[in-house]
C-alpha cells in the first residue's frame, strides 16, 4: 500500500512540472540570483517637521579604496593576498638605534586585552588604562633587592607599519622611595635595562599566550590613526603617507624594497631616492640561481624612482619613472601597493 502511494505521489509531482510550478518561470524557481536584478531606490524622504533620527542605513557599505580596483576577477576586486605568515602569529622585538618595540602581526583590538590579561596574571596593578589612546600605566612597583627605588611602566599600544599589525612600546620610570611619587613621565626610559627586561618579558608572554582571538570592542580605534596611509587626491599623483620619523621611514622602505619583486639598483639617502628594478613576483619564474645573478647587475634596469619627501605628518613616498616624470595613475597605485605590502 505504501509503495502504491509513493508511486502515485511521484507521478503527480512529475505531472506538475509541466504545469509551470517548477522551472525558471514556476512558483518554486531558484531565486538565488534575484539580487542581481535589484534596483537602487531613492532614499525615503521625511517631512521637515518630523524626526528622521531613527532612519538610517543599518549596514553601511564602506567606500572601496581606489587601490582595490587594480586587481579584479570578472569585475569583482580580488581579496588581499594571504600568506602563511599571516595565519601564524609572529611576535618579535624590533630595534632602530636606541629605540626598541614589540611587533605583533595581530591588530591592536586583539593585542590590547591580551596585554592587560598578562599584567593581571602577573600581579601588576594598573593605575591607568585608556583603550582609545592605547595607553596602559602600572602603579608604583617594588622590586626584590631594590631598597632605593619605586618603579612604574607605561605601555603604548599602537597600529604598526605592516598591515593589521601592532607595536608595543615600553617606557620605564622610577623615583626614590624617600622622595615619594611624581606625576610627569619622562620622554625616554630612566633605566634602559629595566625597559629591555620588560620588553623581553612581555614579548615572551605574548608568544606563549593562548588567549589569541579575544577582541576588545573599546580598542577598535586604539592608538589613533595608522602609521601608513594611501593618499589618492583626485587631481594629483597618489602617494603613501608614513607617519614615522625619517630614519624609521627610510629603514622601513629599504626593507620593503628588498622584497616583493623589487631590486634596489642604487639608493641615495641625501637626495631621498631609491632607484629600483621591479618584476612582479608572479611573473618571475627564474630559479634561485637566476635571481641570485640577476641582482649582480646584468639585466637589472632602473624601472622606477621611489622618492622620500619630508612632510608635516611624517614622510611621503612617491613613485616616478626613471626620468622623474609622473606615471599613469593605475601604474603608480600598483607600484605603491607593492611597496606597502612589505613595509615593516
Amino acid at each position: 500500500m505504501n509503495a502504491r502511494r509513493a508511486l502515485a505521489l511521484a507521478v503527480a509531482l512529475s505531472s506538475l512540472g509541466g504545469c509551470g510550478i517548477f522551472g525558471e518561470e514556476g512558483m518554486f524557481r531558484n531565486r538565488a540570483k534575484d539580487y542581481l536584478e535589484a534596483r537602487e531606490l531613492p532614499p525615503l524622504e521625511v517631512p521637515a517637521d518630523l524626526d528622521d533620527e531613527a532612519l538610517g542605513t543599518l549596514y553601511p557599505v564602506p567606500p572601496l579604496p581606489e587601490t582595490a580596483l587594480l586587481e579584479t576577477f570578472d569585475g569583482v576586486p580580488r581579496p588581499p593576498r594571504v600568506s602563511a605568515a599571516d595565519l601564524r602569529e609572529v611576535i618579535k622585538i624590533q630595534r632602530l638605534g636606541d629605540d626598541r618595540w614589540i611587533l605583533s602581526n595581530r591588530p591592536p583590538a586583539e593585542v590590547w586585552p591580551r596585554v592587560r590579561n598578562i599584567l593581571n596574571r602577573s600581579g601588576i596593578p594598573a593605575a591607568r588604562a585608556e583603550p582609545e589612546a592605547g595607553i596602559l600605566e602600572t602603579a608604583w612597583l617594588e622590586f626584590k633587592g631594590d631598597e632605593r627605588y619605586h618603579h612604574r611602566y607605561r605601555f603604548t599600544i599602537q597600529p604598526g607599519v605592516p598591515v593589521n599589525s601592532t607595536e608595543i612600546r615600553v617606557l620605564h620610570d622610577r623615583v626614590e622611595k624617600a622622595q615619594g611619587t611624581k606625576e610627569p613621565w619622562p620622554e625616554r626610559s630612566v633605566d634602559p635595562e629595566r625597559e629591555q627586561e620588560m620588553v623581553e618579558l612581555l614579548a615572551n608572554a605574548l608568544a606563549g599566550d593562548v588567549s589569541s582571538g579575544t577582541v576588545s570592542l573599546q580598542a577598535q580605534r586604539i592608538g589613533g590613526a595608522g602609521k601608513v596611509e594611501f593618499v589618492t587626491p583626485a587631481v594629483a599623483d597618489p602617494y603613501l603617507l608614513l607617519r614615522l620619523d625619517e630614519d624609521r621611514a627610510w629603514a622601513s622602505l629599504a626593507y620593503s624594497l628588498g622584497r616583493g619583486g623589487f631590486t634596489v639598483v642604487e639608493e641615495d639617502r641625501q637626495a631621498g631616492v631609491f632607484r629600483v628594478d621591479y618584476k612582479p613576483p608572479e611573473r618571475e619564474k627564474k630559479g634561485w640561481f637566476g635571481r641570485l645573478f640577476r641582482r649582480g647587475g646584468e639585466g637589472v634596469d632602473v624601472d622606477y624612482l621611489i622618492r622620500v619627501v619630508p612632510a608635516e605628518e611624517g614622510v611621503e613616498v612617491r613613485v616616478t619613472d626613471p626620468q622623474g616624470l609622473g606615471l599613469e595613475r593605475e601604474e603608480a597605485l600598483r607600484i605603491l601597493r607593492a611597496v606597502r605590502e612589505n613595509l615593516s
